[in-house]
């Protein structure tokens, strides 16, 4: 059962949802609602801030917590379905990661739609990729993981770096990962009604679309749950079973397994879709990025020594709780 403060949490999410739909606010005014919400999430003590821009174009962060490991690096992309967030939304987010897993992590603040539709996002995460390659890091010392669209954009990045023949990272992690741009209406109504509300409030569906411009929605890369998933790294995915994105993230898990690809999903039950953001309220988002920190913490352990062991099949949480 959920936690009294993720009841909270999704209370005051479900109150929300009503003025949103009746206001329809515009991208504009979620961004903007959004970077005054960040000013009230502040980092996790003991780790340093470092902004830099990447080849003189791609605006850029560094979290290293003290400690740090001296050559293994995070490089992560934040969510916000291809049209919000950025770096100040979820720097205590990536402080909190980086803390956990002892790691400098790279974060960037890649271009959004509409304003600059696929393949900007894309670029910008390869564009990250290389530019830490050039720097002396070995691709076995990355790990590429997000949240919501960057988990999506992070796996688009493993299968652009693959179809490219370039070096894949250690691993790939993705929390809530968009994996799928089509968001049917039938989808809406099977999860919980709580976020269901709130997603149409703030037209979700109209996002991907966005994002997506001129080239269809199942493209591989803007959807990769379409794509051919042979030949990736290991691969982490957090997701809620209340979640919307939650059906799509278990067939994309399903094929990567059938494919090859090392794949363990961790479900939580009941839980709001980016719950990892409020990790400084909700338990179970500090449960999750410990459980992301002890993945990181294996894979590194079994480079070299044996392969990786993961389980044979995908975990199956116990039954949704269905919309009243």
């Amino acid at each position: 059962m959920p936690s009294f403060q993720h009841l909270l949490l999704k209370q005051f999410l479900t109150a929300a949802a009503a003025p949103l739909a009746r206001r329809k606010p515009s991208v504009g005014a979620i961004r903007l609602a959004m970077e005054a919400g960040a000013l009230f999430q502040f980092m996790p003590w003991k780790v340093n801030l470092e902004s830099l821009t990447l080849d003189k174009r791609l605006e850029a962060e560094w979290l290293r917590p003290r400690d740090a490991h001296p050559t293994r690096v995070l490089l992560y992309l934040h969510g916000g379905g291809y049209v919000l967030g950025s770096l100040n939304t979820h720097r205590s987010l990536v402080g909190s990661l980086a803390q956990r897993c002892g790691l400098n992590v790279l974060t960037i603040n890649y271009r959004k739609a509409p304003d600059h539709p696929f393949p900007a996002a894309l670029d910008d995460a390869k564009r990250a990729y290389r530019w830490l390659l050039r720097h002396g890091h070995q691709p076995h010392d990355i790990v590429v993981a997000g949240d919501s669209a960057g988990g999506g954009l992070a796996l688009a990045l493993l299968l652009a770096l693959r179809d490219a023949g370039e070096a894949q990272p250690a691993a790939g992690i993705g929390l809530s990962p968009w994996t799928d741009l089509n968001l049917p209406i039938t989808a809406l109504r099977r999860v919980a009604r709580e976020e269901a509300l709130l997603l149409e409030a703030l037209q979700m569906r109209t996002w991907g679309p966005l994002y997506a411009h001129k080239t269809p929605i199942t493209h591989p890369l803007l959807s990769p749950a379409q794509a051919d998933l042979h030949g990736l790294p290991p691969l982490l995915i957090q997701i809620s079973t209340a979640e919307v994105l939650y059906d799509d993230v278990l067939k994309f898990a399903k094929k990567a397994r059938t494919a090859g690809v090392p794949v363990i999903v961790q479900p939580f039950e009941g839980l709001v879709h980016w719950w990892h953001l409020f990790w400084r309220i909700v338990p179970e988002a500090r449960q999750a990025l410990d459980q992301v920190a002890e993945f990181v913490a294996n894979i590194w352990a079994q480079q070299g020594v044996v392969p990786m062991q993961l389980p044979a099949t995908v975990r199956q949480p116990a039954p949704r709780r269905r919309a009243a």
